[in-house]
């Protein structure tokens, strides 16, 4: 470990006067903007500007020339993007016995994942009418379609409306649309400990396979949404059963870009007759309330981002098993609270989280530091530790106490 964290240093220190380059994945082709124009601090948490791309569907052009005639407005390129991350992550609990039953490699050995994720995203516009936008992001891992979004938007007074279906494998229903960068959809979070720094990924709700249909009104003020869905990879044979509300308002509090949202999920998974292909089990309930709340600004010049995170998942009961909380004696519920701070701006960025948590009863505490050290504005390095603690560290845990991840992500 040591030697790890040496050469690390080593690399950061060799890099330390890198000039700033611009990224070049999908949207920033189709824009020709550099990626710091829709990311504050650093990639992925959004800026102002990010949120409203997203919201106008991923349809704003820049430089790039379009195919246009009457009803078609496309780019005169099929915009691509690839998303590389590397990382080496080592947890202190008891190593196997190798030879053993069992023995395969684990974090507590100290494991390297290479790629970690890798992606292939292709987006952009596909219509603009003038009275009706139309956009897409589609992702691609290694063999299969993991993520999908179409987002339909116009304008109605000043409001925009939106319909996106979506479907996801792995980011949870917040994948059909939400402005935080919380981590409540999993992808956009300030910090790759996503665990220990979103109470929403603590209690599971922002994660899992998910499609299904969101329905969104956006002013300048916040906007609504309320998503129909399914906890399942596609929409083939779906019956879209459960529920999401969430609320989002955006002021601007003397010069911090504040986000807050309050959301609730409901309702029970139902399968279809004679089709027996769902990831889900058949009248589970799923039972989620949530809020959060972020603020990018400076302190004494310096580029900040303020996070914060409340979930709570209810425990089950004899009528229905809740599928995020399997305890019929304890909701299980967690809060964050986070900074972090650009000691140099659009360089090296270092911050601070702290979880609480509760699960089964058993108290459980993150308490993590970590340091994200651009290279280039596509390009960087993040180190992060976590400390545990809690009434659930009484007994040893099969991972221990503490955790640690190299992160090299890349995106071009």
């Amino acid at each position: 470990m040591k030697k790890i964290i040496l050469s690390l240093a080593g690399v950061m220190a060799a890099t330390a006067f890198a000039p700033q380059a611009a990224a070049v994945p999908a949207f920033a082709r189709q824009t020709g903007m550099a990626c710091n124009s829709c990311h504050a601090q650093h990639f992925p948490t959004l800026s102002s500007f990010g949120r409203a791309f997203k919201a106008d569907g991923f349809t704003m052009m820049g430089a790039q020339g379009k195919i246009e005639g009457e009803h078609l407005s496309i780019p005169d390129t099929l915009n691509a993007g690839i998303l590389l991350k590397a990382q080496y992550r080592k947890t202190n609990g008891a190593q196997k016995v190798y030879g053993a039953a069992g023995s395969e490699v684990t974090t507590n050995d100290g494991k390297w994942m290479f790629p970690d994720e890798y992606g292939l995203f292709f987006g952009g516009r596909l219509a603009d009418t003038g009275t009706l936008k139309v956009g897409t992001m589609i992702e691609h891992d290694m063999d299969v379609l993991v993520g999908f979004r179409i987002p339909v938007v116009t304008d109605v007074g000043g409001v925009k409306l939106s319909v996106i279906p979506f479907t996801t494998d792995a980011l949870g229903p917040f994948y059909g649309y939400t402005e935080s960068s919380t981590g409540l959809n999993r992808a956009v979070r300030w910090n790759e400990h996503h665990a220990d720094i979103s109470a929403h990924r603590y209690v599971g709700v922002a994660t899992g396979a998910a499609a299904g249909f969101t329905f969104m009104a956006k002013s300048d003020m916040g906007y609504v949404t309320l998503t129909r869905w399914a906890p399942n990879a596609n929409m083939v044979d779906q019956s879209l059963s459960l529920n999401m509300l969430h609320v989002g308002v955006t002021p601007n509090i003397s010069g911090w870009d504040t986000v807050i949202t309050g959301e609730v999920i409901s309702g029970t998974s139902k399968t279809l007759d004679g089709v027996t292909t769902f990831s889900f089990v058949d009248g589970n309930e799923y039972k989620a309330t949530g809020l959060t709340a972020q603020s990018h600004g400076e302190i004494s010049g310096l580029p900040t981002g303020l996070y914060a995170t409340y979930a709570n998942t209810p425990k089950s009961t004899a009528a229905k098993t809740n599928a995020y909380n399997g305890s019929f004696t304890d909701d299980e519920k967690a809060f964050t609270i986070g900074a972090d701070v650009s000691v140099v701006p659009n360089t090296l960025h270092v911050g601070a989280a702290y979880r609480n948590g509760k699960s089964a009863a058993l108290t459980d505490n993150a308490l993590s530091l970590m340091a994200t050290y651009d290279i280039a504005q596509n390009m960087a390095l993040q180190v992060t530790h976590s400390r545990y603690s809690g009434t659930k560290y009484n007994t040893a845990q099969p991972n221990g106490t503490q955790q640690t991840s190299f992160l090299l992500e890349t995106a071009w």
